[in-house]
């Protein structure tokens, strides 16, 4: 029969992901709108959304915060191209936004002497091969594949190269073993449901000393440049931003990591979202109909979770409708170099009762479509 119960928030998207429990736009503060980022209140509002998300996330000493443009994806991009090239690259894919890094390596930097490893969707390559004297380019989670490397044990604690972890859909969701990580990058519209268009670049002490020992041989853009005069463009990372930045975007972020303190910190949100997979795991483990695209427990996505069905790519398309159409499930739909299935959102804003919601209307649309 067909549940009675609904989802309150129906927003399942992997981003921009639903907003945190509670959200109003009406009670942000709103003093910034109409002035200047470089205004003395412009930059306290970026100068706090950089200090408060290093004490938050408990960083340590001397790793550095910046917001710079273009979200995750400029993150990334702008620690590359201003980065590698100093020493041989191993870089990790098993999903489209690391093949993604990985192309942009091979084919627009052209570096010398690059190794890649990749793996199928659902899997993870071989970490032991990974070469601790080369620098390495890797996502902790991969949002499209719902796989997660298990822990940083693989990195060499007394590594010579960097690492380069987009984190995008891991940061404030999964434990982060930060001193092993030298360039992370994160997007505000993943775990704490901000908006996007901004991107996280937070830098380790050694990544400061790449920087300022060794320049490229391409040129870089204005937007990609941390550097002046051979020396660390230490302003960047106290709110000087690049380019103008939205500062309604800057203080949607601020009520965000406000959120994050209120429920008792990176802990909650971590708790939260493993809540969350635990119950669509228990669903699962007792049906034969639908399982996890990660197999294997270990590398599983606790946010960008991704499931397999026992029906034709028609009759997932069919059983996706039909959940948006009873107002049960929206943006569910899997990546689109992704295989057919479903990629539900179980992120650090997502309510648990809205995933056991959920729960009995897959179990009714796939009755439905089969």
């Amino acid at each position: 029969m067909q549940p009675l119960n609904k989802p309150a928030n129906p927003n399942f998207s992997s981003g921009p992901c639903a907003k945190r429990p509670g959200y109003d736009v009406s009670q942000l503060d709103l003093s910034v709108l109409g002035r200047s980022h470089r205004a003395p209140i412009g930059k306290k509002a970026l100068e706090k959304a950089c200090l408060d998300t290093a004490r938050i996330l408990g960083l340590p000493a001397g790793y550095r915060v910046a917001v710079v443009p273009a979200s995750d994806t400029g993150a990334m991009e702008m620690a590359m191209w201003s980065m590698l090239g100093e020493r041989p690259v191993d870089v990790l894919y098993w999903e489209s936004f690391g093949q993604g890094w990985a192309t942009d390596i091979n084919k627009q930097l052209k570096i010398d002497n690059v190794r890649t490893f990749h793996a199928d969707y659902g899997q993870l390559p071989d970490l032991s091969k990974v070469n601790s004297d080369h620098d390495v380019v890797f996502t902790w989670n991969g949002t499209t594949s719902g796989v997660k490397v298990p822990n940083a044990d693989w990195i060499a604690a007394d590594r010579k190269g960097l690492t380069f972890c987009d984190a995008t859909s891991a940061v404030f969701a999964q434990e982060m073993d930060w001193p092993k990580l030298d360039v992370i990058t994160y997007s505000w519209q993943k775990v704490l449901g901000g908006e996007g268009g901004h991107g996280m670049l937070i830098l380790s002490p050694r990544a400061v000393e790449r920087l300022e020992s060794f320049t490229p041989s391409w040129p870089l853009p204005k937007i990609f440049r941390m550097t002046s005069g051979g020396k660390l463009m230490e302003d960047l990372f106290l709110g000087a931003t690049i380019n103008t930045p939205s500062m309604l975007c800057v203080v949607d972020y601020l009520d965000a990591l406000q959120w994050v303190e209120a429920i008792g910190g990176v802990d909650a949100t971590i708790a939260r979202s493993k809540q969350n997979l635990a119950s669509l795991e228990a669903f699962i483990e007792s049906r034969d109909w639908i399982d996890f695209l990660a197999a294997d427990a270990s590398i599983r996505s606790n946010t960008s979770v991704c499931l397999r069905l026992d029906l034709s790519p028609e009759q997932v398309k069919a059983l996706i409708k039909l959940l948006e159409q009873h107002q049960i499930a929206y943006d569910i739909s899997p990546y689109r170099d992704a295989p057919a299935g479903l990629r539900i959102w179980c992120g650090a804003t997502i309510e648990n009762s809205d995933i056991e919601a959920l729960l009995p209307w897959l179990d009714w649309a796939f009755t439905q479509v089969k």
